[in-house]
């Protein structure tokens, strides 16, 4: 029989490396930037060209390699710091000239230029698709610079998947962000076709997220999260509840100086702000984590931004209990006594700790009726402090019966005024259920509606109306500034004139700054800043349908920035006009997401519910 099973060349087995390692332009300028942190660098530039498709280059003045490392480092399994399998699990850096590069260079054309302080020529490679093309002594400074070219020329198929230009750039600045949040003291520059980007000075940490998001405004609402326990340190920031944004992109994890990403220790964060955010809005969080790299596996995924913890159960419950601690010591939540000098210290019962109960002191002698010795006694002739007043004060008079005939009296007035008023287009009365949702009766039984998805609704099929002429605008009296991402800022101007047909006038101000000089008429009063963000957060999602039905995604997402949300307390005359605009929209029963506006709860229904109970309560 002929045999079947054979070795793979390594070129080959490198390509299928590459495509869980090498996923995008914006995965290999996060293993190049780790990279050159991990040699040192005090100062790292990174260029791309043609949203990494046509280069990604990372230039650093860290320690640089020698013309043997320059080479190996390019061999599958190369490390400078690993020699035996325990390694694995004492790991304090990102990885060093090795663990990836072998798969960039199976899918790219590389260049390489590198010298050690020790050596007076640096040398020079090129690689293409795992083979070495040169090798050469070359003048160049202390460092490394690592140019990637034509990403995936080798492989057309994964090349025709990558997205668009501007989310390729968007995926690469959020690496970025998370590794600059990661080294504060390391200065970066993104410079994107031939344009300076993103400068970050080397800086503390609360400097460095004032420079990454929106200067000053970002860190106002931050307060300090600082616990040392047994089990895991934490240092970092966490917003207050009134700084709380729809976004999403402010929530950054950290492990001994690496990013990570976790909706389990997410939600010990989220659970310390339960009933102080309304629906909708979510903090911001920058907490770093230092734990003994023992107990921690960095390598159960091939980008390592999932890691698996040794104590999780306990590092969940000190992570809430910090955050927590937080929040109540500058009166934000209701807490207990945070006077002390020390922060709290949770020690871990091991299965041999002995537990014995508390031992509490009594004093039987104790009265607490008694005063200096003396039993307290209660004031005489207490009814001289009424001297004085009339018989007729309201403090003699007997209110119940007069308050009882006044409110009855109110209810009937206001029965029979509501009936009377009430429109045809309703049976009985109108109202509002925690804020979120419109109850009316209807011929069939109570139609109850949903206040947000139907707003939506109603601005959704305006929007669409108006985008084809002329919408009505309101222009500012005081145009507000707003300094946006470089990814965000691209992505707003790019759809600025369909928006401007919307209402909504943005001009470019220059440095990642747009003004906005004229709202929709329908805005009702809307925050610019605040309506810019939210459209960003809905254009972003929505960005597969801005490609093929760009009329939906720019009216969907204008009409989810301008809409009102769950918690808006709305006026009886405010819920009277939002039902008859959404009855009047030829698709009145799903909002522009597809989900439903409205549901009504038949009369039958009710029945069922109530004959139930009675067979229930017959039958116990």
């Amino acid at each position: 029989m002929q045999n079947i099973i054979q070795l793979l060349p390594d070129s080959v087995a490198n390509q299928i490396a590459a495509g869980e390692v090498v996923q995008r332009p914006a995965s290999v300028v996060k293993e190049l930037v780790e990279n050159a942190i991990d040699a040192g660098a005090t100062a790292v530039s990174i260029v791309i060209k043609g949203a990494g498709r046509t280069l990604v280059q990372v230039v650093d003045n860290g320690c640089g390699m020698s013309e043997v490392d320059a080479r190996l480092a390019f061999e599958r399994h190369a490390t400078s710091k690993i020699r035996e399998a325990s390694d694995l699990f004492r790991l304090h850096s990102f990885g060093f000239r090795g663990e990836a590069l072998a798969s960039i260079v199976s899918v790219a054309e590389v260049e390489v230029k590198t010298r050690t302080p020790h050596d007076d020529v640096g040398t020079r490679l090129v690689i293409n698709g795992s083979e070495v093309q040169l090798q050469e002594p070359v003048s160049c400074p202390t460092g490394t610079s690592i140019a990637v070219k034509n990403l995936f020329f080798n492989i057309p198929a994964r090349r025709k998947f990558l997205k668009t230009d501007n989310t390729e750039f968007r995926h690469i600045e959020s690496e970025l962000k998370r590794i600059a949040l990661c080294h504060p003291e390391v200065a970066f520059t993104l410079w994107k076709d031939g344009s300076k980007e993103v400068e970050l000075p080397a800086a503390t940490l609360k400097q460095r997220i004032a420079a990454m998001f929106a200067g000053a405004k970002s860190v106002k609402g931050l307060i300090d999260v600082d616990t040392k326990t047994q089990v895991v340190n934490f240092r970092g920031f966490v917003a207050t509840p009134e700084s709380a944004t729809r976004e999403q992109d402010k929530q950054f994890l950290f492990v001994n100086g690496r990013y990570f990403q976790s909706s389990y220790f997410r939600s010990a964060v989220l659970r310390a702000y339960e009933q102080l955010l309304p629906q909708g809005l979510y903090p911001s969080y920058f907490i770093h984590f230092e734990v003994d790299p023992a107990g921690i596996d960095v390598n159960i995924h091939p980008t390592k931004t999932e890691i698996k913890f040794e104590d999780e159960q306990v590092i969940w419950q000190i992570l809430h209990a910090a955050v927590r601690e937080s929040i109540g010591k500058y009166a934000l939540a209701p807490t207990i006594n945070f006077e002390t000098s020390g922060l709290i210290n949770i020690p871990v019962l091991r299965r041999d700790t002995v537990v014995s109960a508390p031992q509490v002191t009594v004093d039987p002698a104790y009265n607490p009726f008694r005063e200096h010795g003396k039993q307290a006694q209660s004031p005489r002739e207490w009814q001289k402090i009424y001297d004085g007043l009339a018989k007729d004060h309201p403090f003699f008079r007997d209110e119940s019966k007069e308050e009882s005939l006044i409110i009855e009296s109110r209810i009937n007035a206001e029965v029979e005024g509501k009936a009377a008023a009430e429109p045809p287009a309703f049976q009985g009365r109108i109202f509002q259920l925690k804020a979120k949702y419109i109850l009316t009766p209807v011929k069939s039984g109570l139609m109850v509606i949903d206040q947000a998805r139907a707003h939506r609704r109603v601005l959704y099929e305006e929007l669409l109306q108006n985008i084809d002429g002329a919408s009505p605008a309101q222009q500012e009296l005081f145009p507000q500034t707003v300094r946006l991402s470089p990814a965000d800022y691209d992505l707003l101007l790019s759809v600025s004139d369909d928006l401007l047909r919307m209402g909504l006038e943005v001009r470019d101000f220059g440095s990642h700054t747009v003004v906005v000089q004229a709202m929709p008429a329908i805005a009702q009063e809307k925050d610019a800043g605040e309506m810019l963000e939210a459209l960003l957060v809905t254009l972003k999602r929505e960005e597969k349908s801005l490609q093929e039905n760009h009329r939906h995604a720019l009216a969907s997402s204008m009409a989810a920035s301008m809409a009102i949300g769950a918690g808006k307390t709305l006026s009886e005359e405010e819920m009277r006009n939002l039902v008859a605009r959404l009855l009047s929209c030829s698709s009145p029963d799903v909002s522009p997401d597809g989900k439903p506006t409205m549901a009504i709860i038949s009369v039958e229904d009710f029945d069922k519910k109530f004959l139930k109970r009675e067979r229930n309560a017959a039958e116990s």
